[in-house]
């Protein structure tokens, strides 16, 4: 037998070996494979135990939130590899800079952070801009980094991780929209704005189950006969203290939230309520809906319509589905996947924004898609200006070569009417016929435009 000092020792190296492995096993959790920075979880807690320590102590802890200029473009243009050897260096370059009592990290992306005691918080964000704002030669091509920064601190500006990280992010978006100016700092009127945002955000969690979410209606016509075809379904959001509120004032909070696709539902019930009569009196033929890219965006989006639809009174040849190309770009054999199941039940689907981007020829030639909706920034000076007017004349053309249906939107007076008319676009909805409203004039509207026209003259008695 072996001495039990042998033994012990080789225990004692075995346990040491495991201990070893652990903290490697621990590091390499807690670290980003790409830069060797500090990855986002590790980051959270790093923050936190530094938040403490400077309660303790009544220090400062600053947050610095760097996001990178042109990060896409550079993907785009050399490739992913290209990239991540940029973000490698940017990395590098962080770490180089920071002293010895800092966290950096890579949060995801072209996104970084840096957590500093330096009391000096306009100082330490130049240097960081500093040291992000280098050129890089990458495949023998020099490369010109840059980036903003937004900053936020405690205790000034927030008391714990997650008001601090939010604040910084404001103070980045505030940056970088900017223009000249590299970095900003969380201040009054990012507070401000954020108390309104906290504000609005319980607002619309209450007005959701409230039924302050309504929708709204505007006609769609039949370029030739001028007749009401349909209607586009538009949400609203009536509030008891401001009034009626647009989708611009809640929508992108909403999507934010989560909370889009409930009120994408709730306004699609409602307004599948009041619209299958129009329906089925004959006061109109469709109904347009529009999809948000983030409800595209979930596999499982046209099932679920298909079972909401089934539950209410309108037939599913009435439907108009408009989704967008943001969608189509994300991811194309999604689309197709939601478009052919829908058009298989019936239910139809326009390319909104049409004449805005690349893509959409091609989704034309390539997906079941049965009406484009041209956007009203190519209307605003049809029949005006004649380039203008060549062109939205040559893609109506196009469209039609392909079978596709084309409703013109945001059209705002006579002449912008009359020259899609005559350029043969199908269908028009815009300020010129009416604008949104409820749904209790727009029945109104639809039963006064399909009564028959009273007698000119009474009959003799």
């Amino acid at each position: 037998m072996p001495p039990l000092s042998k033994s012990l020792a080789e225990l004692a190296a075995r346990v040491a070996e495991l201990e070893a492995e652990r903290e490697m096993t621990l590091r390499l959790a807690q670290t980003d494979s790409l830069t060797g920075l500090v990855n986002r979880g590790a980051f959270t807690s790093g923050l936190c135990e530094r938040l403490e320590a400077a309660r303790e102590s009544g220090g400062v802890v600053a947050l610095f939130v760097i996001d990178l200029d042109r990060f896409k473009s550079l993907n785009d243009s050399l490739g992913h590899h290209a990239g991540d050897i940029l973000l490698a260096e940017i990395g590098q370059r962080l770490r180089d800079d920071a002293g010895p009592d800092e966290l950096v990290a890579r949060l995801g992306g072209d996104e970084f952070a840096v957590v500093s005691g330096d009391p000096d918080i306009a100082r330490r964000a130049e240097r960081l801009v500093n040291a992000i704002s280098q050129h890089h030669v990458i495949y023998g091509r020099t490369v010109a980094s840059g980036g903003s920064v937004g900053v936020a601190a405690f205790p000034r500006d927030a008391s714990d991780a997650a008001d601090l990280q939010r604040y910084a992010d404001m103070a980045l978006y505030r940056a970088k929209s900017c223009g000249g100016r590299r970095w900003h700092g969380f201040d009054a009127e990012l507070h401000a704005e954020s108390e309104r945002r906290r504000t609005l955000e319980t607002e619309l969690r209450r007005a959701i189950p409230a039924g302050e979410i309504e929708p709204w209606f505007q006609p769609i016509v039949d370029t030739m006969t001028g007749r009401f075809v349909g209607v586009e379904v538009l949400a609203r959001w009536r509030h008891p203290e401001k009034g009626l509120l647009s989708p611009a004032a809640f929508v992108p909070m909403a999507e934010e939230l989560g909370l889009i696709r409930t009120i994408d539902e709730a306004v699609f019930e409602a307004a599948c309520a009041h619209a299958a009569p129009w329906v089925g009196e004959g006061l109109i033929e469709l109904v347009s809906c529009n999809v948000s890219p983030r409800d595209l965006l979930d596999p499982g989006f046209s099932r679920k319509l298909i079972g909401r639809l089934a539950g209410t009174d309108l037939p599913a040849t009435a439907l108009t589905v408009e989704i967008t190309e943001t969608f189509l770009l994300q991811d194309m054999n999604l689309a197709r996947r939601h478009i052919e199941r829908l058009a298989a039940r019936g239910v139809n689907v326009a390319l909104d924004d049409f004449g805005t981007g690349y893509s959409n020829l091609r989704a034309l030639m390539h997906l079941p898609i049965q009406t484009v909706k041209l956007d009203r920034s190519l209307i605003d000076d049809v029949g005006r200006d004649p380039r203008v007017s060549k062109l939205v004349a040559s893609m109506l053309h196009a469209a039609r070569s392909l079978g596709v249906r084309i409703t013109a939107e945001g059209v705002e007076d006579e002449s912008q009417a009359l020259f899609l008319r005559s350029a043969g676009c199908d269908r028009m909805q815009g300020y010129f016929f009416a604008r949104p409203m409820p749904a209790d004039q727009m029945e109104a509207m639809l039963r006064e435009a399909a009564a028959p026209p009273a007698p000119r003259f009474a009959a003799a008695g």
